[in-house]
């Protein structure tokens, strides 16, 4: 390895020992270059003993998909209990506007995936009041989506 190459690895490993004694975490040295934000992995220091601690809890290690996926359970979960009430009209709406965004972003990166895991994660009734409604707050018409529709492969 070059002196350049040893230095940039040395300093960002560095930084990320600083980031992570910040963060309650000691790291088990300065071999590591990197740190994948995702990992399902921390590496706790107790004592002269380094262990590796696997995140049991999936909210726990952080992710948006881990939460968002806890809290369309606890959506699921709130209406079976008979409670519609669970998102304020605001939080509905910022999460649909969120939801929207990152489909849309997603698809324009070249992801192939349907907003719907199988025709029974929604009621047909469900998804037809839901486009409606997603069409009326963005003043568009059915039409203009058919000639969209025609226009873009989608």
């Amino acid at each position: 390895m070059s002196s350049r190459k040893a230095a940039t690895a040395k300093a960002a490993a560095t930084k990320t020992a600083k980031k992570s004694k910040t963060a309650g975490i000691k790291t088990a040295g300065i071999k590591t270059a990197s740190v994948k934000p995702a990992s399902a992995k921390a590496v706790v220091k107790t004592g002269a003993k380094t262990v590796a601690k696997t995140v049991t809890n999936p909210v726990a290690d952080g992710t948006a998909s881990a939460e968002a996926t806890a809290l369309a359970a606890r959506i699921e979960r709130d209406l079976r209990d008979g409670r519609s009430d669970t998102l304020t009209p605001q939080a509905f709406q910022a999460l649909m506007a969120a939801l929207c965004k990152s489909y849309g972003t997603q698809l324009e990166a070249g992801a192939q995936f349907l907003p719907l895991a199988s025709h029974a994660s929604a009621s047909p009734t469900e998804v037809m009041t839901t486009t409606s409604a997603l069409l009326k707050a963005a003043n568009l018409a059915v039409f203009e989506l058919g000639m969209w529709q025609s226009w873009t492969v989608r």
